[in-house]
């Protein structure tokens, strides 16, 4: 019995012997793994020079107001206000036609040259009305029957779409012109067109479509729930699919009176610039709907924000010409500025100019440092 307790004993030594260097070993490497992980903060300083060349600007990160964002959905349409069918306004025939379906045209341009019997008739009514009133200058009382019949005639011929220009041309001149010049009532592109050169057409018939695009309407759908927040005047941010990365800011001219029983939605009106041309009516679109808000949150300029290793980062002023990398969380983009929900304080300064350059000296850094 007493072999085998020396037995037993002996290989509890053993056992011990062996498993003690690595549990030591264990420990150790549990000691030391903070150690491994701690990281430096990442920086860069630029000399003077460096600072001069890079145009670096810097701003404090400051608290606004921010507004609350309604999501929305809808379509492009043309501005009613600058949208025209062209029509016939007599009957008669198409002696020219000067512009075609994606012409751009400018206001008072002539679209085409019409042979009119009504302005032949009407013409001849105006130098006579005219002459008469001449004639009659001494005599009060025919003067103003004169004056009377020369306006009613000079009325007709501003319907028929003659412009007070050349009015004042044939009355100075008395001849009269054998064709009725029709003009862009405004500058604009042409749509459409049934203008053909012969044709003989009654009064009221569509000859263009023409419409301004440099100012379109932003047709949107509000849901119900959003109402209490949604009021003309909001600023309105608009999307397309064809156009990623685009935004076209307008203002919301009007909210419907009326709730759609099938999609809960009402109806919002807003104006957009489009200066370039790039939107299109029948595009539909995604709106961001910016409703008044008393609440207040951090807020730094849009450009002051990069992208770096898949993480929303900022650059803010440590030292003389150094800068640091700071992760931040970012929420509500707005008038050009992006709101920072953590990772940043009141005050600080973040560089809004010259952050690329930066985010590009650092990501050189980060591969000197990965090299053996």
């Amino acid at each position: 019995m007493k072999k085998v307790r020396y037995f037993r004993l002996a290989l509890i030594v053993i056992i011990f012997g062996l498993t003690w260097p690595s549990c030591q070993k264990a420990s150790t490497g549990a000691a030391e793994a903070p150690a491994e992980e701690e990281s430096v903060p990442k920086a860069v300083t630029l000399t003077v020079e460096a600072l001069k060349s890079a145009n670096i600007r810097i701003e404090p990160a400051a608290f606004r107001v921010a507004g609350q964002t309604i999501k929305a959905v809808g379509e492009i349409e043309f501005n009613a206000k600058t949208y025209s069918h062209i029509t016939s306004r007599s009957a008669g025939r198409i002696e020219e036609v000067f512009a075609f379906p994606g012409d751009r045209v400018k206001k008072g341009q002539v679209l085409h040259n019409f042979y009119s019997p009504d302005y032949l008739s009407l013409q001849a009514e105006f130098i006579q009305a005219s002459e008469r009133r001449r004639r009659l200058s001494a005599d009060d009382a025919e003067q103003a029957t004169a004056k009377a019949l020369l306006d009613s005639v000079r009325r007709r011929l501003l319907v028929l779409g003659v412009g007070e220009e050349e009015l004042a041309e044939l009355e100075k001149i008395r001849i009269i012109q054998p064709l009725l010049s029709v003009r862009a009532p405004f500058s604009g592109s042409i749509l459409e067109s049934s203008a053909i050169v012969g044709d003989y057409v009654e009064f009221g018939v569509v000859l263009f479509k023409m419409a301004d695009l440099s100012t379109l309407w932003a047709h949107t759908h509000i849901y119900e729930k959003d109402l209490p927040f949604v009021r003309p005047g909001c600023l309105v941010r608009v999307r397309v699919a064809a156009l990623p990365g685009d935004e076209f800011p307008g203002r919301l001219l009007l909210v419907g009176d009326l709730v759609d029983e099938k999609t809960r939605t009402v109806e919002g009106r807003a104006e957009v610039p489009n200066p370039a041309g790039k939107l299109k009516p029948g595009m539909y679109i995604e709106a961001d709907i910016v409703a008044p808000s008393d609440r207040r949150a951090l807020f730094v300029p849009a450009a002051a924000v990069q992208d770096y290793e898949n993480k929303k980062v900022v650059f803010v002023r440590s030292g003389e010409g150094t800068f640091s990398l700071r992760e931040v969380s970012t929420g509500e983009a707005q008038n050009g500025f992006v709101e920072i929900r953590s990772g940043l304080k009141e005050g600080e300064s973040v560089v809004t100019g010259g952050s690329f350059l930066l985010k590009s000296e650092m990501l050189k850094k980060s591969l000197g440092e990965d090299e053996p």
